[in-house]
């Protein structure tokens, strides 16, 4: 799909220039915490509910439209500088390079809104799940926050800590919750752990847009740090992730069981080890070995996690 936007023929079929918009790569990253969440909570009730899963998986969906749209909307200005400093450096921008207008864009991430919150409510009569609805309009509140009037905090700075509080946290638990019911203290600790992979991922999505950001007066992480050190930070976080869920599981075993945690930290330890080997070239502006230095990142963060949320399901079938 990127490739048949891009060069000259930025303005395909409706289908296509929508597909686009929507990011199809990105989509794992909201979809490997829900799905995280819902088989966690399916080991609170040893058993997997199938309309659940369905219920969590339509917030997701219709909330990756609203997240994905409405964030290009919010960074239009920002996206803009970026295409004039850098414009063989990223791809083209949905609303910049007029491959959508904005007003389309601002409408139709309104409209997902709208169904996100449907299905919210939808879920919470449909699975008698009492503060489904409420749970699910604050998840999309921190989104809000983050990028939209009058908070926009990814502008003023803290946009990192409210991904980790929105991805890391308030999407597994939501999904948890339609799933079970209940939050127990295991899926406490496991989202623990995931929260601080998800920081570091969030201090890693800076990278490639530090200069631009800086330039359009959005304070993130490593526009205000620099790349060094936000380099530093998203390995310490994706080190202290593991740490939170091997410490769990040594003081509380019955609640993250070691066979369900070492595979996973044994797959965030391996992929931080290729990190390190390529972080020194992920410096600023090198566009290519940041891009393989988050590959390394998100195959830490969404293989440990699915591994993990797979064999604790799987294990129920077990015993």
């Amino acid at each position: 799909m990127k490739a048949s936007l891009t060069g000259g023929d930025l303005h395909g079929s409706a289908f296509a220039r929508w597909l686009y918009a929507l990011k199809p790569a990105s989509w794992p990253k909201l979809f490997v915490p829900a799905l995280f969440g819902q088989l966690i909570g399916a080991t609170q009730s040893a058993a997997l509910d199938l309309r659940a899963l369905g219920w969590g998986l339509g917030f997701t969906v219709l909330g990756i439209g609203f997240i994905v749209l409405l964030n290009d909307w919010g960074d239009r200005e920002v996206d803009a500088i970026k295409r004039r400093m850098f414009p063989d450096g990223c791809s083209p921008k949905t609303i910049p390079d007029g491959i959508l207008d904005a007003r389309a864009v601002g409408v139709a991430g309104l409209f997902f809104g709208g169904a996100t919150l449907l299905v919210a409510a939808g879920a919470e009569l449909a699975l008698r799940r009492p503060l489904a609805f409420e749970a699910g309009l604050l998840s999309m509140l921190v989104f809000v926050a983050y990028t939209l009037p009058p908070l926009r905090l990814n502008y003023r700075g803290g946009g990192e800590l409210l991904e980790m509080f929105g991805v890391g946290m308030a999407l597994p638990l939501y999904n948890a919750y339609l799933q079970s019911g209940a939050l127990t203290s295991s899926v406490w600790l496991w989202v623990a752990g995931f929260s601080l992979l998800s920081l570091g991922s969030g201090v890693a999505s800076g990278l490639s847009d530090e200069e631009s950001d800086r330039a359009g007066g959005k304070r993130t992480f490593a526009s205000v740090f620099g790349n060094s050190i936000a380099r530093r930070l998203t390995e310490a976080c994706v080190l202290l992730g593991a740490a939170v869920w091997l410490g769990a599981s040594l003081a509380k075993p019955q609640w993250l069981p070691l066979w369900s945690v070492a595979p996973a930290v044994a797959i965030v330890v391996w992929n931080f080890a290729a990190m390190r080997k390529v972080s020194n070239d992920a410096v600023t502006n090198a566009f290519p070995a940041q891009s393989q230095y988050k590959r390394f990142l998100h195959r830490a963060i969404w293989h440990s996690t699915l591994v993990a949320a797979l064999i604790l399901w799987l294990r129920l079938g077990w015993t």
